[in-house]
């Protein structure tokens, strides 16, 4: 498999100190970090006294930028960014950033600008260190605010991969390199409402919440459960799979399914086969959990997805990931210790908790989806390493078609055939 190139540009390790610090000690101060081509960032600055120069350098990043090679050929063009070249810029502000429906008002005020330039080394794909320390911002004057930041590039080659179709109509998935697309892995969806051993599985490692105990046979005419998603390599071998442990049922006097009883998945996969048994032995990696809030900021419901590891050899599980998407257009669900703190250490086999994991994009619930998935080259030892992060983007899109209202029917945008998941309601 070739990795497709990136970049990672982080900011982190803000500091602000301000002329007559003690008066404004009390004020918020937040910045917007700015890449052209890229949304704006916005992060809060902590106030630091003359004596306080202790900043945390494992703190996580205060905004992350992710370029490939098209990105990077933008920035390195003549006279882009108004002729002064490239360079990533952070506004300080001093105050809140209010809101009145919707808009930004001026409850803020600014302290000043820094300016990095990104030089021409981060191309040669190494990594690069191009600012740390303090910098004067505002007007020139002996009392300057200076602001304190860690500006980095980095290489951080990823896999692309993509189901060719929708996840229940057992699609191949290809990798993307270019124009070229590979075929790499099969998906299979399977729907069986019986026990398997693979249900056993995940019972063993947790079990169903009470309240499925109540009300039984209302329950069984609206669940949805047995499903299941078995990712095969080339030569046909399952090496990963999804299968639901929890149904995803509406909670009590509601259509949707609830946080406080949420759907539930365990992602495996293949472990050493015994001999003279042809069933499958699955080896448990992690438990991804979905369910549905109502209608947010925005006025939309969101599916709310969050993902615990089960390290090998220990009975805990270990939060990695909690990712809302909206459920009429999905969204990216993501692992990256950059852009959240879920755990001091990730382990169960991620590695060093630091950096992008891995990133899937989905279509909405009434949306035909193809998700594209992303996978950092140094969580990729193996093909079944890809298979199961595979597995896992496959779980993520089922379940916001799962988390649907049981007693709406949809219909599948730009497609004449029937919805594959409209059932079990």
């Amino acid at each position: 498999m070739d990795p497709k190139f990136f970049v990672r540009l982080s900011v982190g390790q803000l500091g602000l100190k301000l002329p007559g610090a003690n008066a404004n000690a009390r004020k918020p101060c937040h910045c917007e970090i700015r890449l052209r081509g890229f949304p704006i960032q916005i992060a809060p600055v902590r106030l630091i006294n003359c004596s306080e120069l202790n900043l945390d350098p494992h703190s996580s990043n205060a905004a992350v930028f992710s370029l490939d090679e098209s990105d990077l050929k933008a920035l390195s063009k003549p006279g882009c960014l108004g002729g002064h070249g490239s360079y990533i810029e952070v506004a300080v502000y001093l105050g809140r950033r209010g809101r009145h429906c919707g808009i930004v008002t001026g409850m803020k005020r600014l302290v000043g600008v820094v300016r990095v330039e990104l030089g021409p080394e981060w191309r040669d794909g190494k990594p690069v260190l191009l600012h740390h320390g303090w910098a004067g911002i505002g007007n020139s004057g002996e009392a300057r605010p200076e602001l304190h930041l860690r500006v980095t590039m980095e290489a951080d080659p990823r896999y692309i991969f993509e189901f060719d179709d929708e996840v229940a109509l057992n699609p191949q998935v290809v990798q993307l390199h270019g124009r070229i697309r590979q075929p790499i892995f099969s998906c299979k969806f399977i729907r069986d409402r019986r026990s398997s051993q693979a249900d056993q599985l995940g019972g063993a490692y947790w079990s169903s919440s009470g309240e499925e105990e109540k009300d039984v046979e209302m329950m069984r005419r609206r669940e949805r459960k047995g499903w299941k998603v078995v990712i095969h390599d080339l030569s046909g071998s399952a090496v990963a799979t999804a299968f639901m442990t929890t149904p995803f049922v509406p909670a009590k006097d509601c259509d949707t399914v609830a946080r406080s009883n949420p759907g539930a998945w365990l992602i495996a996969r293949a472990g050493a086969t015994v001999a003279g048994s042809s069933s499958e032995i699955w080896q448990p990696w992690g438990r991804l959990e979905a369910w549905r809030e109502g209608p947010g900021a925005a006025g939309k419901d969101t599916v709310c997805l969050r993902l615990r590891l089960l390290p090998e050899g220990q009975d805990a599980c270990m939060l990695v990931a909690e990712t809302p998407l909206r459920s009429d257009k999905g969204g990216e669900f993501f692992i990256d210790m950059d852009r959240q703190a879920p755990a001091p250490a990730a382990g169960g086999g991620l590695g060093e908790a630091c950096g992008f994991v891995m990133s899937c994009r989905v279509e909405g619930e009434s949306r035909s989806s193809r998700p594209l998935v992303q996978l950092a080259t140094r969580h990729v030892t193996c093909m079944e390493d890809a298979a199961m992060f595979v597995a896992l983007a496959a779980a993520v899109d089922l379940s916001v078609k799962a988390c649907r209202p049981f007693r709406r029917k949809t219909a599948v945008a730009k497609k004449a055939a029937p919805d594959p998941l409209e059932l079990d309601t």
